[in-house]
């Protein structure tokens, strides 16, 4: 891994650093790019990228011809709230523990299209399963034209239960969009299982894929459901170009290319993640996750109860993974405590400020150890002392 020996990166919920071979890998890419960039644009990239899309697609339990490449979750989502119409009047449902921006798209979407949006909140504390499945049953209605949910919630690290809440979503005709951009790396994805409309993820977290890498997914039946935001190239299928959903010269699909040819790019991130998924496959997939799961227990354990810390994330195995969120005393400055833990002992952690509590989110990836966890817990002992409050 290339950490820097001075840092203890405990958000990989934000960024994941890279593996070397990974970083090795886009390197070589981009320098092919550099010298020769016709060439390998023309002759190296489409089966480069097709393995890429089958790799990756295996990974998330998919079909490679219904992944389409994109920047992060970001322009996934983005893509979807801007191109895809829904019958007004009517609503857009989204949890309360939304990403902001993915909020404000569906907003955005919402006024363009003379819809509603309305918000229901989670369980807090959700003791299993059935109780989140419950309350977003409970929350859809016939006005209810989308449901918007994150797989993963990124505040807290919360699980929620895809599949069955797609499935309710389903049996009243609701269309389904999961921001899946904790996920990939994170729990177990299939995409193709979970039965929604549309999944968006993201590879530059717990995947250790370069920067620059996203995925949509189309499920069945929404292949014919968008238009690409940029017209380029590929709005116009080339002669030859075959059926508009089988494998192309280009390495894409005539119907996939559409999204993913937005004009010049730097498609090397996306050629570097059969490196990332080979990586991790080489340490064994479920031994890094038992090892995550290890240390988010000891972070729980060590840190419940240190200086007035509460958990917020659930203990319940099918409700969390490797982030686990603390509330944090009332009266704490968040930015305060944020530059602390960065200026005086050069720790990375989320610190998330809401309106209810302020919260600080450990991420604990295979590479972290407990001893970092116990930096954390001595930076909070003088930290959460009267210099942030």
């Amino acid at each position: 891994m290339l950490l820097d020996p001075a840092v203890t990166d405990l958000n990989a919920g934000g960024f994941g650093p890279l593996p070397r071979r990974v970083f090795d890998r886009v390197t070589a890419l981009r320098a092919s790019l550099a010298c020769g960039p016709m060439n390998f644009l023309l002759r190296d990239v489409p089966a480069l990228l097709w393995e890429a899309r089958e790799r990756l697609a295996a990974f998330v339990g998919g079909d490679p011809h219904n992944l389409a490449f994109t920047t992060n979750v970001t322009e996934a989502v983005n893509l979807i709230a801007s191109a895809l119409p829904l019958a007004a009047p009517g609503e857009i449902l989204l949890t309360d523990q939304e990403y902001t921006p993915m909020r404000w798209c569906w907003e955005r979407a919402a006024k363009r299209q003379g819809l509603l949006v309305r918000t229901f909140r989670l369980p807090a504390e959700p003791a299993d399963p059935d109780e989140i499945v419950q309350a977003a049953a409970a929350a859809m209605s016939p006005r209810t034209r989308l449901f918007f949910f994150s797989h993963v919630v990124s505040s807290t690290g919360l699980i929620l239960p895809a599949r069955r809440v797609c499935d309710e979503a389903r049996r009243l005709g609701i269309t389904t969009v999961v921001d899946g951009a904790q996920a990939p790396g994170f729990t177990e994805v299939n995409v193709a299982d979970l039965g929604c409309d549309f999944y968006a993820g993201s590879g530059h977290k717990w995947l250790l894929a370069p920067s620059g890498v996203g995925f949509l997914y189309f499920g069945a039946g929404t292949e014919d459901s968008l238009w690409p935001l940029q017209v380029s190239w590929a709005f116009q299928p080339r002669p030859r170009s075959g059926q508009l959903d089988r494998r192309d010269r280009f390495g894409s699909t005539p119907r996939l290319r559409q999204f993913e040819c937005e004009g010049t790019r730097d498609l090397c991130p996306w050629l570097a993640v059969p490196e990332a998924i080979a990586f991790q496959a080489a340490l064994g997939h479920l031994a890094i996750r038992a090892r995550m799961r290890e240390l988010a227990g000891f972070a729980r354990r060590r840190l419940t109860g240190w200086r007035g810390l509460a958990p917020a994330t659930p203990d319940h195995p099918a409700l969390s993974g490797a982030m686990t969120a603390f509330r944090l005393p009332a009266g704490t400055n968040a930015a305060k405590l944020r530059d602390g833990l960065w200026e005086r002992f050069r720790i990375e952690a989320a610190v998330i400020e809401r309106t209810d509590h302020a919260m600080i989110r450990v991420s604990t990836h295979f590479y972290n150890t407990e001893a970092e966890v116990e930096r954390l817990a001595e930076a909070l002992k003088e930290l959460l002392g009267r210099e942030c409050r």
